[in-house]
């Protein structure tokens, strides 16, 4: 059999196993990534690449800031102070997914979603509501406010870059002209129809997020260092092209200060790391790689979009490519579908003598709909132990988002960015 043949068969096999989840969603990850490599598709460096990924590292060392601020009863405090403002739940479902989603607009999606997921288990803890319902709204905004400008997610440069080759460009906020629409109708669904949809599920305390402690013997300079530390943290990823220190070493320096300054204790700084969330992440980064090495991804982009014909009507090959993205994203990284479609869809555009940048945008926007997996895209799988999420939860309550940006989409992108301008 082909590389690209067993690499389709993983592919199956993941999405069959998480689905039914009869063996948990780390050890289904770690079968493929070790079945790639005794099956000869990747050698050993490429399919363990996963776990040395930036993103990786940064779940570590924001796993580490975020249990200090459990360990030192900081995010109960802050949690109190939000609870005042937001009487209900879905006050407080919009008012995470209003915050997140413009923070995520200029800040990186994982990011965000990295500084704020304690705070959030801080506020469930606080308020009484529970914290699996709250946090599955926070990582959708993030991943939907990575569409308001081009800073906000890796995809968006990807296709920057392919346009500047051609002298075109897409303005800062011009993302925003599809991405607001969908973030403003996306917390709008929560608020309403798709609030019965969270799941309702309890979580067990033990490892870092341990809300039922009694927080009044920690000293208040552990407190406060905790936070000031976490601030520290987000404004050095906020400023990250300015000191030139990437996001996840901004994390770990982090991490290492609280330890150093016994905020943290080592013993809890390692108990506050969710393994499970390291292996679902790291093991499937490896059927990226495979998708993509072996260019099992390009076969299923070349075969849905060649069933088009040879002149597609510029909305069926719009919603194709929208379509193709949203799928593909959902089990490969966001910036790895980019990466993938933007020179197919480049290709097709310069073949129909129309604008680039109308297919790049359906391409960009369709690729950060990543709502239907733990493992679309890191802020998804850094929630799963925290929520005591399932598969089928983000297929539940993500699915549905994703026919909302398919929706709102085909009505914007043909009226914004037409195909023959």
């Amino acid at each position: 059999m082909s590389p690209s043949t067993i690499t389709l068969l993983f592919l199956l096999f993941a999405v069959i196993m998480f689905v039914f989840e009869k063996i948990p969603l780390g050890v289904t990850s770690m079968i493929v990534c070790i079945g790639l490599v005794v099956t000869g598709v990747l050698d050993i460096k490429t399919a363990f690449a996963g776990f040395i990924d930036s993103n990786v590292i940064l779940f570590v060392a924001m796993f580490i800031v975020g249990g200090a601020l459990f360990e030192t009863g900081m995010a109960n405090k802050i949690g109190g102070i939000v609870t005042k403002f937001a009487k209900t739940e879905r006050m407080l479902i919009v008012a995470i997914m209003v915050i997140v989603g413009l923070m995520s607009g200029v800040l990186s999606n994982t990011g965000t979603a990295a500084v704020l997921i304690p705070v959030v288990i801080g506020i469930a803890a606080k308020s009484g509501y529970k914290r699996s319902r709250l946090l599955m709204p926070l990582v959708f905004a993030a991943a939907m406010g990575g569409n308001l400008s081009l800073i906000g997610a890796p995809g968006n440069l990807i296709a920057q870059s392919a346009l500047e080759e051609l002298d075109m460009k897409f303005g800062f906020f011009e993302y925003a002209i599809v991405g607001l629409p969908i973030l403003i109708v996306g917390i709008i669904f929560y608020a309403t129809i798709g609030y019965r949809l969270l799941p309702n599920h309890d979580v067990n305390d033990d490892g870092a997020f341990d809300t039922t402690r009694d927080f009044s013997n920690v000293p208040k300079w552990k407190q406060w260092l905790s936070l000031i530390i976490l601030i520290f943290t987000l404004l050095a990823m906020v400023f990250e092209d300015k000191i030139s220190i990437k996001l996840c070493i901004s994390g770990a320096i982090g991490a290492l200060l609280l330890i150093l300054t016994g905020v943290i204790s080592e013993k809890d700084a390692l108990k506050s790391i969710d393994l499970k969330t390291i292996f679902l992440f790291g093991g499937t980064l490896s059927l990226a790689s495979a998708l993509q090495e072996t260019g099992a991804g390009e076969i299923i982009a070349n075969k849905v979009i060649g069933a088009l014909g040879e002149n597609p009507s510029p909305y069926v090959l719009t919603f194709v490519v929208f379509l193709l993205c949203c799928v593909l994203t959902n089990f490969m990284s966001n910036t790895a579908t980019t990466a993938l479609m933007v020179p197919i869809c480049l290709s097709i555009a310069q073949g129909m003598g129309a604008d680039p940048r109308a297919v790049l945008m359906a391409c960009v926007i369709g690729g950060s709909c990543a709502y239907a997996t733990p493992i679309g895209m890191p802020a998804n799988t850094m929630v799963v132990g925290a929520g005591n999420y399932k598969f089928m939860d983000y297929v539940k309550s993500g699915f549905p988002l994703i026919i909302i940006a398919t929706v709102v989409s085909m009505i914007i992108l043909p009226i914004a960015f037409p195909f023959f301008p």
